[in-house]
């Protein structure tokens, strides 16, 4: 019987499983790393054990910690999540040699489904479509290369060990073939400690479902309807629902008799998920089988009222499923979104910082978030960039999808870049709205996707100037002129404010001016505005004109309200609210109408350049170097890769914008870079 628990994971998940686990009545055990030490599952756990440094390899992924924790916390279980050790073998042994349950299948089930080319050989024997590929042992580069031609490009090498897209490439000719399998080994040694490489046929606009199943130790199994997953970037899940949409019922009852079979063929105990790719004729593939818990299950949840983690727990404690497939229904649509922190008009590059502000949209019993932080936690380097998930349920697919974009529309968070405004133009395309997905539905809609521009209506800037002209922001400008002063000055004064006299000023402010990304003259916007503060208007109220923009004043004041970072603006009368929350030296992130800006005070520019080279190299983000393919000092062609850093367990290739020389490297494979650090001595081929 499971009366205390250790959670071998972080972040969401492990505050998700520790609140059912809680609720339950048993007793919690966190582990965490140094980076997480002040984290939210540290927090909530009954108790929290330290296992390690920052580093993954240091901390979440040694099993041996985990086990040293759990024997001297008297665990009687371990809950491994998702991703770490939850899918590891050796891990499941290791905990059954010591009398501790592991909440999940058993070692057996964890190897035959864990090695993708074990996995096909398996459901090739029962008789299950698969994709035609090469799953065999020998890894030598030129035979994988072979059968690579022998399937015909495209192709996609996936890590044997791996998931979630990690290991992952599309090739789509034979000269990129070799390139492509250096990187996907490499990921897949980073992430999985194995680099065995599967080779399969890239099918073109498939669509990705998956089954949920459940196995006990009784011989029972069912399924728990379906999910479409197929809106991905970087081949991972953004948005999931279930059931998957325009499924008939005898395909999906066809495609749940078979992932439970597929479990039951391996004697599989617990929550899995069988994953197929469906072709635009209805026919399917299995693709693979995640052994634990995934991502996406809350959609499941939703769907079949049912809570997941407790059936876990149940099937750990050898009792009986808690329903069989008959007394299983699924009521109404589900709709769930990946909250990243991540910049997705820099290829989705990782994003860093502290969350100046956290508001998530107000739950309900058909609006849900899943999240592993709060106002003023980090988002570090050292973690999957996924923190939070928004889940809505509808009673149909309409519905679910309303309420989903309106909830989006109500996040706030401020001082790290998001995919927030991302996944609200995903669930308003026409395509997606109509149930029109693929694997490649970004790919095929990214003009659409990531608009280059980003104006927001006049009221949105005339109010953030009201709010900024007589907050705290102003008063600490005015205090830092006034230190030139000999005179003092009263800080309660709303600034610009003259005693008998009108007093105008001129305000630039650039709209979404990211820092430390690649720049795009397109998506940044300047207004000036002319403020006027008049003693005859009401204290604290603006006249406001965008010059070059209209040629209408307007007549402003800024009030906060009751809730945090929440303000009410009066422009002409019309009242105004909107979110704001200032996160860095004269940025702010502003939400109005369900749309988030970073506005930025721009400075006057006195001629000071900032002495950057023109051709500098900078590290886009705080990260660690992997790889360095060139030995300076040497020529380089445009295009060419001059170092890979990871982040967030992503990769980002920072390459060679024109031909020229590489003189030094300043950073070593495995340091730790800064973003906006230069990396390389470059040398344009001009300047030689």
């Amino acid at each position: 019987m499971i009366r205390r628990l250790l959670i071998a994971n972080r972040g969401e998940i492990a505050c998700r499983i520790i609140r059912t686990a809680q609720s339950l009545g048993i007793h919690t055990i966190a582990v965490y790393s140094r980076a997480d030490r002040q984290a939210q599952h540290v927090l909530l756990a009954d108790e929290a054990w330290f296992i390690g440094e920052s580093a993954v390899n240091q901390s979440y992924l040694c099993s041996d910690k985990i086990i040293t924790v759990a024997r001297s916390a008297r665990a009687d279980a371990v809950h491994p999540g998702y991703g770490f050790l939850s899918e590891n073998a050796d891990f499941a042994r290791t905990c059954a040699q010591h009398n501790i349950i592991f909440v999940g299948p058993d070692e057996y089930a964890l190897q035959a489904m864990g090695n993708k080319s074990q996995a096909k050989a398996i459901m090739q024997q029962a008789q299950v479509p698969l994709v035609p590929g090469y799953h065999g042992n020998e890894q030598a580069p030129q035979r994988l290369q072979s059968e690579a031609a022998k399937i015909g490009y495209p192709v996609i090498l996936k890590a044997s060990a791996g998931g979630g897209g990690k290991g992952m490439r599309i090739v789509a000719q034979d000269s990129q073939f070799m390139a492509a399998l250096d990187a996907a080994q490499r990921e897949a040694m980073a992430s999985f400690a194995d680099a065995h490489m599967l080779v399969e046929k890239y099918i073109a606009q498939p669509r990705h479902i998956e089954v949920q199943v459940f196995c006990d130790r009784h011989g029972n199994g069912v399924y728990l309807f379906d999910r479409d997953c197929s809106v991905q970037r970087r081949h991972q899940k953004i948005v999931e629902e279930a059931p998957a949409p325009g499924l008939c019922d005898t395909l999906r009852a066809r495609m749940g008799m078979a992932a439970v079979n597929a479990a039951l063929a391996i004697d599989y105990v617990g929550a899995g998920t069988v994953e197929f790719l469906l072709d635009c004729d209805d026919e399917f593939y299995f693709m693979e089988m995640n052994t634990r818990l995934q991502v996406e299950h809350p959609v499941t949840e939703m769907i079949t009222n049912e809570d997941l983690v407790a059936w876990q727990i149940a099937v750990a404690n050898h009792q009986v499923l808690p329903k069989s497939q008959t007394q299983l229904t699924c009521t109404g649509h589900a709709i769930e979104v990946r909250i990243y922190a991540e910049n997705p008009q820099d290829d989705f590059l990782p994003a860093t910082g502290v969350l100046r502000a956290y508001l998530p949209p107000e739950t309900s019993s058909d609006v849900r978030v899943d999240s592993g932080v709060i106002q003023g936690d980090e988002i570090g380097i050292y973690y999957d960039p996924m923190f939070a998930k928004l889940i809505c349920k509808g009673r149909d697919r309409q519905e679910a999808l309303q309420r989903c974009q309106h909830a989006l529309q109500q996040f706030f968070i401020a001082g790290i870049t998001t995919n927030l405004r991302f996944l609200q133009d995903i669930l308003a395309h026409p395509a997606f709205v109509t149930g029109k997905v693929s694997t490649h539905f970004i790919a095929d809609h990214t003009e659409h996707l990531l608009p280059q521009k980003f104006t927001p209506p006049p009221q949105v800037i005339v109010a953030f100037a009201g709010l900024i002209t007589g907050s705290e922001y102003a008063a600490q400008q005015k205090r830092q002129q006034a230190q030139t002063v000999a005179h003092s000055i009263n800080a309660n004064i709303p600034a610009y404010w003259r005693s008998n006299l009108a007093h105008s000023q001129l305000l630039q402010v650039q709209v979404n001016a990211e820092t430390n990304t690649k720049s795009n003259s397109d998506t940044t916007g300047i207004f000036t505005l002319n403020i006027t503060n008049d003693s005859q208007i009401q204290e604290r109220r603006h006249s406001i004109k965008i010059l070059a923009n209209d040629d209408k004043s307007y007549q402003v004041s800024v009030e906060p309200s009751t809730q945090q970072h929440h303000y009410i603006a009066s422009i002409d009368e019309q009242r105004i609210p909107m979110y704001a929350c200032q996160f860095a030296e004269d940025q702010w992130s502003v939400l109005h109408s369900g749309q988030q800006y970073t506005l930025t005070i721009v400075q006057a520019d006195h001629g000071v350049q900032s002495g950057a080279q023109e051709h500098a190299f900078t590290a886009p983000m705080n990260g660690t170097v992997v790889h360095i393919p060139i030995t300076p000092p040497c020529q380089i062609k445009k295009g060419e890769t001059v170092m890979i850093i990871e982040a967030m367990k992503m990769e980002h290739n920072i390459v060679a914008p024109n031909d020229g020389k590489i003189t030094e490297v300043y950073f070593a494979a495995g340091a730790l870079v800064s973003g906006g650090a230069t990396v390389v001595n470059f040398i344009a081929e001009e300047d030689i």
